[in-house]
């Protein structure tokens, strides 16, 4: 196959302010709000300084921008771009994020844990997560670790596990029925390897 016609420069661009990326952003949030996630924040999570400000809000803005497929602090933006802001209110920038997150210690990751499990009880209330087996059947729970692979010996708690891949260890803890799949209910970051 051969191109018939001769390369001409070209720039494409999306000029419509109304015009939203990630759509699916919207019913995924409106769960969440259903849920409390923005109560439970407030409520479980005491970040001090100008820092912990609307805690709920930022942390909504996050999982807003997982949902959208940001996987580091800088593609937070993907929020603010387009008709985003026509559809959600307070959307923190990605340095405004970036401080909050920086401000964390170990406590108030154990406060978003708090916050996480109090979370998962509430969409069960919404949606059927991990319906009841019909016919009275087994419930499986599964306690397993994982290995998540990083790369450079600055990253904080990572290290060389049995399987000698520098990483950083997850206890993670799930269940599922026959009729339904796996749904992570726990998890935990810790040191070393497993034994």
């Amino acid at each position: 196959m051969q191109v018939s016609h001769a390369a001409r420069a070209a720039a494409a661009s999306f000029d419509d302010p109304n015009l939203v990326s990630s759509a699916g952003v919207l019913p995924i949030m409106r769960l969440a709000e259903n849920a409390g996630l923005r109560s439970l924040v407030d409520r479980w999570l005491s970040v001090p300084t100008d820092k912990g400000a609307n805690a709920g809000l930022k942390v909504s803005t996050l999982v807003a921008g997982m949902v959208a497929g940001a996987d580091s602090i800088d593609d937070m933006a993907v929020l603010r771009h387009g008709g985003m802001a026509r559809l959600f209110t307070s959307i923190y920038a990605p340095s405004t994020l970036g401080s909050f997150l920086r401000s964390f210690t170990f406590g108030h990751v154990r406060q978003l844990d708090a916050v996480a499990s109090r979370m998962l009880i509430n969409l069960a209330g919404h949606a059927p997560i991990v319906p009841a087996p019909a016919d009275g059947g087994l419930v499986f729970v599964d306690v397993d670790d994982t290995i998540i692979p990083v790369h450079g010996p600055k990253k904080q708690g990572a290290g060389f596990g049995y399987s000698g891949v520098r990483g950083l260890n997850a206890l993670l803890a799930t269940v599922s029925t026959s009729t339904s799949a796996p749904v992570v209910i726990a998890h935990r970051l810790r040191k070393g390897a497993a034994g």
